[in-house]
């Protein structure tokens, strides 16, 4: 027990703690939602080894991403795997290279993606797992297009759902219509309307066994 300035600080549920002058302090704060801190990912190291067949491309209309190869020719099972653990960067130009060099692979991937969803979970996760609102707003916008990139891709997600749901449900009720400021600072979105899109994004591609495995995980979320 401490006192400050005459006052007790007993803790709670104590007898000490209903005697006068007592003030009962709340527990402390879990840090539950407070962002981790993240070492430098080996997508990092690749693209500053200049192993990596990226960089950045100014012109009149700002910044984009310059191949050196065509995308077509890449080795789906190497390359994009290794760009999804970039989703952790939140520095310039990693974080930029990363998340635009995941959506142009999967807009041009077709069928090459399908076989390399197995090793997309643990980057997923584990940029989810950093809390970081930055980060985990792109990996969600990353996650909705990833399910619509390419026939089964969506099933195939199925199985890993239990191993990046946990997230989903510790921020699903981060949303800025509860007043809530939790939100990106390049889009300004709502974390926990995010996770909602992409929960019902997921169902969609899924099917009935992807409601079940979200419904077991989060058992609030309900369809649209």
């Amino acid at each position: 027990m401490s006192r400050t300035k005459g006052k007790a600080k007993p803790d709670g549920f104590t007898v000490k703690a209903f005697m006068k002058n007592s003030v009962v302090e709340g527990p402390p704060s879990t840090g539950v939602f407070h962002p981790l801190s993240s070492k430098p990912t080996t997508f990092r190291t690749y693209y500053e080894r200049r192993e990596l067949p990226i960089a950045v491309d100014y012109n009149s209309r700002g910044k984009n991403i310059a191949w050196k190869v065509d995308i077509e020719k890449l080795d789906y099972q190497y390359y994009l795997p290794l760009l999804f653990h970039g989703l952790c960067e939140t520095e310039y130009p990693y974080e930029f290279l990363a998340r635009q060099g995941i959506h142009d692979m999967l807009t041009r991937g077709g069928p090459k993606i399908l076989p390399v969803v197995p090793k997309l979970i643990i980057p997923i996760r584990n940029a989810m797992n950093t809390k970081n609102h930055q980060v985990m707003c792109t990996t969600l916008r990353i996650v909705q297009h990833l399910v619509a990139s390419a026939d089964g891709v969506g099933v195939a997600l199925v199985p890993y759902l239990k191993r990046i749901l946990p997230v989903f449900n510790l921020f699903k009720n981060k949303k800025r219509n509860l007043g809530d400021a939790i939100e990106s600072r390049r889009q300004r979105e709502s974390i926990g309307d995010l996770i909602e899109e992409t929960l019902q994004t997921l169902e969609h591609y899924g099917g009935p066994d992807a409601f079940k495995q979200i419904k077991s995980m989060i058992p609030t979320y309900s369809p649209a």
